[in-house]
């Protein structure tokens, strides 16, 4: 029996969102300490105004001529474009809108004010420092006329000077540093109609397709390790006798079918107008830190110490990095990249979960979709991701929901996250495949990457999404599609890739 398929993917969802299993919590701190202590928040309404988070609502002050001049100057010396990853004009101008967006991570809001003491530190440091700076060259002029004592007394006072200002050299240095050291601790702004609150308190855009009835169907469901087992797919324990827990091969159909979804999935971005991509695994601490996954995600991370050179968690890295230190020109936005890689994560904070089968790996590859954009044009940027991560899951007739994650789970470089959430049929409920997160200016800043649009020369927008992370799509497909006999039943779009298959089939033993 042919499993029932998702429906094709709306339009654009609307910007109202349906709540999910819980509503927001009261305050984001309350929330996020309830979640920690026992995993669940209480159930209630908001009764403080989303302004409590996020005051002026989602108005963004406009860039002026001085923001540049601002920003090149908050750097330590020797940096062409230092990484301030929030705009410390913004930020001098709007503390409360830092404030809160911290507040509602879960995250220090102290810091925004250590951001802000440091910085008229370095400022007004700078401002000593061109002071004595102006009135020894000032002296040096005055001193070639001068006879006498009157010449004696501007030698005496020029080399008081040249002391003070080595002295106040150092220190706009040191408060430069500090500042900028403090500014990349904070997390991005969080874009105001994110739902507040810890992993549990996203909520649920939409839901497209049906779960399979197995019950109706008269057969228990096997999960996607079984399966695979059966069709000759999947081998975790020579995987782990190799290289581990958490590690697997992929063996006949299994290798075949995760080049099918490569290859469809390449083909979808292509023809929407993405660049196809093969990218390093292996990248500076520039590009790593540059993203923001050498912060909250650094546990997580691949290093090689001999090399100073660390494996990726995702394509976005290089993908990010590709553009790192240039500027480019307006009219050649959007640039869009779909690339192809492998991942690697140390999943070091999952110990116990997922631990059957390969929905939680060390390793797995991933076609990964990337974005530069104006930053005006992010949000719908963003919409289209999410819309092409729709067209993909509902291409293979899995059914799927779409998230909008709380702010405490969102990873420090993110303003915005959606999830698209596939049913597990033996799991019972929704899990990720796909995620597409909209980092306004953050990674931008830290690496870099600016536009000219005339002769302005501002940081753009980044933005990533995945279309096909293959272990978790794999066990999708194996659970939804599969039949009563073992077999499962292949999607349309996977079959020109796989030989005009329309079911993969146990293995005779």
């Amino acid at each position: 029996m042919r499993p029932t398929p998702a429906q094709p993917p709306a339009q654009l969802p609307r910007e109202c969102a349906q709540s999910a299993r819980r509503p927001e919590a009261d305050e984001a701190g309350r929330a996020l300490a309830e979640i920690r202590k026992s995993g669940k928040p209480e159930n209630r309404k908001s009764e403080k105004p989303r302004e409590q988070y996020f005051p002026g609502g989602s108005k963004t002050p406009n860039s002026d001529k001085a923001l540049q001049k601002d920003i090149e100057s908050s750097g330590v010396r020797g940096h062409r474009y230092p990484g301030g990853v929030i705009d410390l004009r913004q930020l001098r101008e709007d503390p409360d809108r830092a404030r809160a967006s911290q507040r509602a991570r879960g995250e220090d809001v102290d810091l925004v004010d250590a951001v802000l003491s440091a910085d008229e530190r370095r400022r007004s440091s700078s401002v000593r420092f061109d002071e004595l700076r102006s009135e020894q060259k000032q002296l040096g002029k005055l001193i070639p006329k001068a006879e006498g004592e009157e010449k004696a007394e501007l030698l005496r006072r020029t080399g008081e000077l040249s002391s003070a200002v080595k002295a106040a050299d150092a220190e706009k240095d040191e408060a430069a540093a500090e500042t900028q050291q403090l500014l990349r601790q904070l997390s991005n702004l969080v874009h105001p109609d994110v739902p507040v609150g810890g992993e549990e308190d996203f909520t649920v855009r939409e839901t497209i397709g049906t779960p399979r009835d197995f019950a109706a169907e008269g057969f228990e469901p096997k999960d996607h390790l079984e399966l695979g087992q059966k069709l000759g797919a999947i081998d975790v324990e020579r995987g782990a006798k190799v290289s581990g827990s958490r590690f697997y091969f992929l063996t006949g159909i299994g290798a075949l079918l995760e080049l099918a979804l490569v290859n469809a999935a390449i083909a979808q971005a292509t023809e929407a107008g993405f660049t196809p991509m093969l990218t390093p695994a292996l990248v500076k601490p520039q590009a790593m830190e540059g993203t923001g996954f050498l912060g909250q995600a650094a546990q997580d991370v691949y290093h090689l110490d001999k090399d100073d050179m660390y494996l990726v968690g995702t394509s976005e890295v290089p993908l990010a990095g590709y553009h790192m230190d240039e500027i480019i020109e307006a009219d050649r936005l959007p640039l869009r990249y779909a690339a192809f890689s492998p991942c690697f994560r140390r999943e070091a904070g999952s110990y116990g979960k997922d631990t059957r089968g390969i929905f939680r790996v060390h390793q797995f590859d991933k076609v990964e979709m990337f974005s530069y954009v104006a930053p005006e044009d992010s949000q719908e940027e963003h919409r289209r991701l999410l819309q092409w991560e729709k067209q993909w899951l509902s291409s293979l007739e899995l059914p799927f929901q779409v998230i909008d994650v709380a702010t405490g789970d969102l990873g420090s470089s993110a303003a915005r996250k959606f999830d698209c959430e596939a049913w597990i049929p033996t799991q019972g409920k929704y899990r990720e495949l796909t995620s597409t997160s909209d980092c306004t200016e953050f990674q931008s800043r830290r690496l870099s990457i600016r536009m000219r649009d005339g002769k302005n020369v501002k940081p753009l927008a980044t933005l990533n999404g995945t279309l096909c992370a293959v272990p978790r799509t794999i066990v999708a497909l194996l659970e939804n599609h599969q039949q009563e006999d073992g077999s499962v039943w292949v999607p349309p779009v996977l079959r020109p890739y796989l030989g005009g298959r329309e079911a993969l089939e146990p293995v005779a033993k």
